[in-house]
């Protein structure tokens, strides 16, 4: 089996997984609308004057926007690291229910494999993260949705890499309980420092040191750049060093699957 078909077939497999499995959609969804909602009404009224002053100091801080749209545009973000991220814990399931042996011994390019099954994980998020921007335009109607397929390409490079990412740690793991107590150690602090609910200008050096060093903060600041046109870093920035560090984490999960073991 060539290159193509093999990295076909894992994508379509993925989505097809997706599709039989709709309480997954539900399930991923809820948590950013729960962010919104509660979290973004709720901090909202805290940063909303009446006071003309204070509104406009308010919005440079938040770089030009109302908190609500500042929140929403990096909720589109997370809902793609989280579920890009998570998305690894398949690897796990297909460990204990003996599909993964059989990409193992498969007649095809393992680097295919692996690549197909993070894209085809990555792009079940990519609609989750278009769905939520739906949402984030009922509750904030200045963001632009003209600027969401641009916004989703930076969407499309950190889910690869995060998707790399979690089949890395999860082909290292023996039980999903395993892989949880992993994921909510990594995902937390990153999703606190990432821009998503505040900016990062302000942050002592050490919290500045792991937001520079973490991808969704480019990820957030490039789909908050396309869907406000706000942004601390720039959208080329942005851009170059999200790819530099997805490219790292896919270059991993392949090494990583190519020397996998039936073990």
């Amino acid at each position: 089996m060539g290159f193509a078909r093999a990295f076909g077939v894992m994508v379509y497999r993925q989505l097809k997984r997706f599709v039989k499995a709709r309480g997954r959609l539900v399930m991923t969804l809820a948590q950013p609308i729960i962010w919104i909602v509660f979290f973004g009404v709720g901090m909202g009224s805290v940063f909303s004057f009446s006071n003309p002053v204070a509104e406009s100091f308010i919005k440079q801080v938040f770089g030009g926007l109302d908190y609500m749209t500042y929140l929403t545009t990096g909720v589109v973000g997370m809902t793609v690291f989280l579920g890009s991220f998570i998305s690894g814990i398949t690897v796990l399931w297909d460990k204990q229910f003996g599909f993964l042996k059989e990409t193992l011994v498969a007649p095809a390019p393992r680097s295919a494999i692996i690549l197909g099954r993070s894209f085809g994980d990555t792009l079940v998020v990519l609609l989750q993260a278009a769905i939520i921007a739906l949402v984030a335009k009922a509750v904030a109607p200045s963001i632009n949705l003209a600027g969401l397929p641009a916004a989703l390409a930076y969407g499309l490079i950190l889910g690869m890499g995060l998707a790399s990412a979690g089949i890395v740690i999860s082909l290292r793991m023996t039980t999903p309980e395993s892989f949880q107590v992993v994921m909510n150690f990594v995902m937390m602090p990153l999703m606190f420092l990432s821009g998503v609910f505040y900016p990062l200008d302000r942050l002592p050096l050490w919290a500045k040191a792991i937001a520079t060093a973490n991808p969704l903060t480019y990820a957030v600041d490039g789909v908050r750049y396309w869907l406000t046109g706000a942004s601390a870093y720039g959208p080329l920035k942005d851009l170059v060093i999200l790819s530099a560090i997805s490219a790292v984490f896919i270059a991993l999960s392949v090494w990583e699957f190519r020397r996998a073991t039936l073990d």
